[in-house]
Formats: structure tokens, sequence, C-alpha cells
């Protein structure tokens, strides 16, 4: 579990994006390559590429198959689940 600064930290960093906030809803519990996370969450592909980077960067999210050009597949680290957690529960 990420310490409560850095939760809220983070959780604003998603929330200031809602490409951020949609790719992690997209997401949520599942693994998905990026095209599909683009057709779920309604954001242009290119963007999507752009914003896992981004959230990759901040150990969010995480990239199971590195080594492959196409097909990648995304999944939420423990730190983007809680962020995803907090950011439905202040939804509620």
């Amino acid at each position: 579990m990420v310490k409560d600064d850095e939760l809220l930290k983070l959780t604003s960093y998603v929330q200031i994006s809602k490409y951020r906030e949609k790719t992690l809803k997209s997401i949520g519990n599942d693994v998905k390559i990026p095209t599909k996370i683009a057709k779920d969450s309604g954001i242009r592909t290119n963007h999507i590429s752009k914003v896992l980077n981004e959230l990759k960067s901040k150990e969010m999210v995480e990239c199971i198959n590195e080594e492959v050009r196409k097909g990648r597949l995304y999944r939420l680290t423990d730190t983007g689940k809680d962020v995803l957690a907090n950011i439905n529960e202040q939804e509620d």
C-alpha cells in the first residue's frame, strides 16, 4: 500500500488529466493492449502510448511483454490499483 501523502499526490496527478484517469479505469483489473485501451476509453491510440509512458514512469502501470513491438500487454501495478480505488471512492 502506498503511503497516504504519496497516494494523494499520485491520485491528483491522474485526476488532472482525463486521459490518465480514463486509461487507468479502462485497464482496471485486466491486462490490455493499447488499441483495446484506446477503444474502451475513446482516446486515440497515439495519445494512449504517451499516457501509458506517463503512468509507467510513476509506476502505476507495467508492461508485461516489453520485448515485443506490437501487442504489448499492460496492467496496473499495486500502486495503480490503489490510485484507481482512491479515485472510485471519491466518486461515490
